[in-house]
């Protein structure tokens, strides 16, 4: 045994039988007793690992990762084994034998490697040649971390080492290797901002790294919404100066506009002075997006666009023609549009029309007070700190279109019974006095305070006030109502299942806004939500929006407490947790369970007609509608409803399926169009299939056989072109791809006697017949010499089978994508899926019926092979007798495959039999 562990390539054969055999206890004895024998320890790890095999399939480690980790252990236990017992020259020799075992590899090696070799005493120049060696390996990720362990972040070039990690989708291990360089951060965050630009082209970018393969989920991540993320996400953690992000910058203000013009003109929640606010800090100093912003308006308003071309003095030769000409007869006078209006005259009572849409606080203008010095906030203190109190608490900060600064909070609004309070953060040597008394309010547990999503409040007062970082406030007596509003939402999906959403021209509320609307009849008026809240004096709408939002949150409370149950709440609303907690696995058991168990009462109120008006309401809401076919709906999805789309357009439903470079807006925009309860929302956990079922029955569809497959689902085109079995052989064979051949074993042992299937040999004769309710196209409309169409569309000949021509007499081509179809299988498997909608007519058979009547075509394809495999042995047998009898007495008079022939005579005979 001693001779075994002195010698490491005997060792290394045990150790691996032993790895080999999962002999893990074995494994790790046995190598400690080596590594005991060894005369030069250092050296015999060395020459093990560099005999380990690499990563093996279905192992989570390898032999030599094993090896260093007990190498370690059993160092601990004999110091004298350490590299600063072995000579100068002998250790820099084992160190840079150890250094080359780092590669990708092996990527376990690294830290032990290190550490028992001291790696990092190596001269630096050795070490970054080793890096870049590692790089021309295409070891990218294993590069990076050996720099980052061995620090060589200032002696390599940043660039040539982060690029492809960023372009492989590994932007956070870059911003682990530039951690702690202040240099490198700056230059990684610019780096990143130079692909934002229009000229930045990542074909070239590629062609610096010829042997970096990207995939499509790669290319992807290089785009300028994604990048701009990231920019500005590390311009905030590496506090970097905007400034130098210029082409950043630029795109998410262009976006900020956008944005706004959406809100303003589409949404039509924005007021004209909020807009005009926020668009001219988006503008400023800057020419370019002037001209976006005139171009941008444009669309909207040929003369609002004109209004601000003239404001700004913009290049004639710059602006479109209509703005161009309008701006011509424009006076000067017209500038003062973009100063902000006088709301000095503007009334604190609503109109007539605002209190019956929205929510009004019972709160007089003499109740609402302005804190803005320190002896209106001692008023405040009085009336807020008392015991028992309940307090709504709000807090306003302008919204930062197109910065990287967190918003600091502007106004803070304390709602107590019968007033409100507003504090003013922008008043001068005033905020540290508004913080002190926070801290009062926020830790005194006799005072219950009321929010709504209270984790971004504070995250703002931490931005406004950084000293609260060192001394965190301390937060008693509490109540989130964002989280008794999700105990609500729960409780309404539990009860009613997905709900329909009858659109009236608007778009739908949420958050705050329709908790409100849901307890207290009238939700929010949000128009100010994103005002410029820095501004002095607020305007009258501003103030009035600021006390709405601080003392709902009292009314909505007071609901609530008079009758929890209503509401689906327990007695006590301070028990509601603050969080989901994670389901149990019984509890998962048992959702799917009740899934199953709904799955099987739909199934049963099908073939059961006393169950078949089980379901909810919300699930027919259009039966009392007329019946509309499936070519009379036409459906928008967006990019998480695909498959429902696909399903949709198989039934003959004119769909639209919003993919994921589409611009989603349109979609937003068609939801405040649409007519009342024609705008669905569906559950995204529920199959695509039960998910088209609820759409068919929710609009009323009447489906039959003949709107199946009526409408092509890759293009969405409902044309097809008929071509018959001779002429789908003649074009393979003018393109190539049918030649004259001999006959297959397969076709010659089929009965001669047997016509030429009149229909699909696939499918059952005696069910439904494929006849679509779809547009006939004209033999003239493809093109004999390209096979193209008028859309431009080439038929897809390659795609069809030889195999299939003698089984196939009729074949459907699209016109819109050239795509070919025939009739098989999968029109009788959706006419199984869909047969609770169907409408059939009495004088035809169900498919189910035709089905269970006789034998399945499976398995009469089954039989059918097994009576050609049993013909093909014989005919095998007969000719080999017939040409070289001694052949066959060889292998039937063996001794050994005697069983084995006879096995098979009698499987083919067998077989045989059972075909007739």
């Amino acid at each position: 045994m001693s001779q075994t562990g002195a010698d490491p390539d005997a060792l290394g054969e045990l150790l691996f039988d032993l790895w080999s055999c999962k002999n893990l206890e074995g494994l790790r004895l046995q190598a400690s007793r080596g590594f005991s024998e060894m005369q030069e320890p250092l050296v015999g790890l060395l020459a093990l690992l560099g005999s380990s095999p690499g990563p093996q399939k279905g192992r989570s480690s390898t032999l030599g990762h094993f090896l260093l980790t007990e190498f370690v252990r059993w160092m601990r236990g004999n110091p004298q084994a350490s590299l600063k017992n072995v000579a100068a020259d002998r250790a820099a020799g084992l160190q840079r034998w150890a250094l080359g075992l780092i590669s990708d590899s092996q990527p376990g090696y690294v830290d032990a490697l290190l550490d028992i070799y001291q790696l990092g005493s190596l001269d630096r120049e050795l070490l970054v040649k080793h890096v870049h060696y590692m790089q021309d390996c295409c070891s990218y990720k294993e590069a990076a971390l050996l720099a980052m362990k061995l620090e060589l972040q200032a002696e390599l070039d940043m660039e040539k080492m982060c690029v492809p990690l960023v372009l492989l989708d590994k932007l956070q291990l870059a911003e682990s290797y530039v951690h702690g360089h202040a240099e490198l951060q700056e230059r990684l965050v610019v780096l990143l901002d130079s692909w934002c630009s229009p000229d930045f082209s990542l074909e070239n970018l590629c062609r610096l790294y010829l042997r970096l393969s990207l995939s499509k989920h790669q290319a992807d991540q290089i785009q300028p919404k994604m990048l701009t993320k990231h920019v500005f996400r590390l311009m905030e953690r590496f506090r970097v100066d905007p400034a130098k992000c210029p082409n950043s910058v630029y795109k998410r203000k262009l976006d900020s506009l956008r944005f706004l013009a959406y809100k303003r003109f589409v949404e039509k929640t924005m007021s004209v002075e909020n807009w005009r606010d926020h668009v001219q800090a988006a503008v400023e100093g800057c020419t370019e997006l002037q001209i976006n912003l005139v171009e941008l308006l444009n669309r909207y308003s040929i003369d609002e666009a004109a209004q601000w071309a003239h404001s700004y003095n913009l290049p004639r030769e710059r602006l479109p023609f209509d703005v161009r000409e309008v701006v011509k007869s424009l006076p000067p006078s017209h500038t003062a549009l973009l100063d902000v209006c006088d709301q000095s005259s503007e009334a604190w009572e609503a109109t007539e029309s605002h209190r019956e849409r929205f929510y009004q606080p019972p709160i007089a203008k003499d109740k609402v007070h302005f804190v803005s010095v320190l002896e209106e906030l001692e008023s405040c203190k009085k009336a807020v700190m008392q015991s028992g109190t309940v307090v709504g608490v709000d807090m306003e900060w302008r919204a930062g279109f197109g910065t990287v600064s967190q918003q600091r909070v502007s106004l803070v609004q304390l709602a107590a019974p019968g007033q409100v309070f507003l504090l003013d953060l922008c008043a001068p040597g005033f905020s540290q006095h508004v913080l002190q008394f926070l801290r009062q309010l926020l830790c005194a547990s006799s005072i219950l305070k009321l929010g709504y999503g209270m984790s971004g409040d504070l995250k703002c007062l931490v931005a406004t006030w950084p000293e609260i970082r060192d001394e965190p406030l301390k937060v008693e007596g509490v109540l989130d109502l964002l989280h008794v509003h999700q105990q609500i939402q729960r409780g309404r999906r539990a009860w009613a299942g997905p709900r329909s959403v009858e659109v009236a021209g608007g778009p739908a509320e949420k958050g705050l806004s329709l908790l409100v609307q849901q307890v207290l009849g009238r939700p929010l008026d949000k128009e100010e939500q994103l005002s410029n809240w820095e501004r002095r004096p607020l305007r009258t709408s501003q103030l009035r929006y600021a006390v709405a939002d601080a003392y709902c949150l009292l009314d909505v409370y007071s609901v609530l407490s008079e009758d929890p149950a209503s509401f689906g709440l327990p007695a006590d609303l301070r028990s509601v947790s603050s969080s989901t907690p994670a389901k149990s696995k019984e509890e998962k058991r048992a959702k799917d369970k009740m899934r199953r168990g709904l799955k099987k009462s739909r199934d049963q109120s099908v073939k059961d007609p006393s169950l078949s008006a089980v379901g909810t309401e919300q699930e027919k809401p259009g039966s009392q509608g007329p019946c509309l076919a499936p070519q009379d709906l036409h459906v928008v999805c967006d990019n998480m409803l695909q498959g429902l789309g696909r399903f949709l357009r198989c039934l003959g439903v004119d769909v639209r399926m919003l993919e994921n470079v589409d611009d989603h807006r349109v979609a937003a925009e068609l939801k405040s169009q649409v007519g009342e309860g024609r705008c669905l929302a569906l559950d995204c956990s529920e199959k695509a299939r039960d998910q088209a079922v609820r759409v068919l029955k929710h609009f009323n569809i009447r489906l039959t056989p003949q709107d199946i497959f009526s409408r092509c689902q890759a293009c969405n085109s409902n044309e097809y072109l008929r071509l018959s079995r001779e002429e789908m052989t003649r074009i393979l064979k003018e393109k190539g791809l049918l030649r004259d051949q001999p006959l297959t074993c397969e076709e010659v042992w089929d009965d001669p006697d047997e016509p030429v299937a009149s229909y699909n040999s696939n499918r059952d004769p005696r069910g439904p017949e494929f006849t679509p309710h779809c547009r006939w196209a004209p033999h003239a409309d493809m093109d004999p010499r390209t096979l193209t169409f008028p859309s431009g569309a080439a038929l897809q000949f390659e795609t069809v089978p030889p195999g299939l021509i003698s089984r196939i007499p009729e074949y459907f081509i699209c016109t819109g994508c050239g795509k070919v179809f025939w009739e098989g299988t999968h029109f009788d498997r959706v006419l199984r899926q869909f047969e609770e909608v169907l409408h059939v007519s009495e004088d035809k058979v169900s498919m189910g019926t035709c089905v269970t009547s006789q034998e399945s075509p499976r398995r009469s394809r089954c039989k059918m092979r097994l009576k050609r495999l049993s013909v093909m042995f014989w005919v095998f047998m007969v000719t080999t007798w017939a040409q070289r009898p001694c052949v066959l007495s060889a292998l039937v008079f063996s001794p050994w495959p005697f069983s084995l022939f006879f096995t098979s005579v009698m499987f083919c005979t067998f077989s045989f039999l059972i075909t007739l």
